[in-house]
């Protein structure tokens, strides 16, 4: 089974929630409080576990075949999960470097595999796309799925 069979991309729900998170992607981009990358979200989450809101891991059906990235998706989500940290899995690489914006030609491309956002210590950036997206986090894991998925859709 894949991960396209398991995420309903069609659903009213699944759309609000996918358009939540490109909404908190793009501001936490924009306002510096966006990390990309495996490596680079392992360091953060090692030095400033707290200030991490969400942590999004993403995928497409190519990805499910590469062992070390699914290794590193336990580890990460395990951590998450300690931490009380949300987590999402989002299926739609090319969605997510469009939204992110692609690296300029020539460029090495950026690893979007993990993002993590981060919040500051205050209460000054509040989201109505985080608070979506958390509650939708805390939703399936009331359910007992303890990393929900969603699919971003391309337009």
């Amino acid at each position: 089974m894949t991960l396209e069979e398991l995420v309903p991309c069609d659903s009213r729900r699944m759309q609000a929630v996918s358009e939540a998170v490109e909404r908190v992607l793009v501001a936490a981009q924009h306002q510096d409080r966006l990390t990309v990358g495996v490596y680079e979200s392992a360091k953060l989450m090692n030095v400033d576990p707290d200030s991490v809101v969400l942590c999004v891991l993403a995928t497409d059906e190519e990805d499910e075949g590469d062992i070390a990235l699914q290794i590193h998706f336990t580890l990460i989500q395990a951590f998450c999960c300690d931490n009380d940290i949300h987590i999402l899995r989002v299926l739609g690489m090319q969605r997510l470097a469009t939204i992110l914006g692609e690296p300029e030609p020539g460029t090495e491309p950026r690893d979007l595999h993990c993002l993590l956002v981060t919040n500051p210590h205050t209460d000054a950036w509040k989201s109505q796309g985080l608070a979506e997206v958390a509650k939708y986090c805390t939703e399936s894991r009331d359910r007992n799925q303890w990393v929900p998925s969603v699919c971003l859709q391309e337009r």
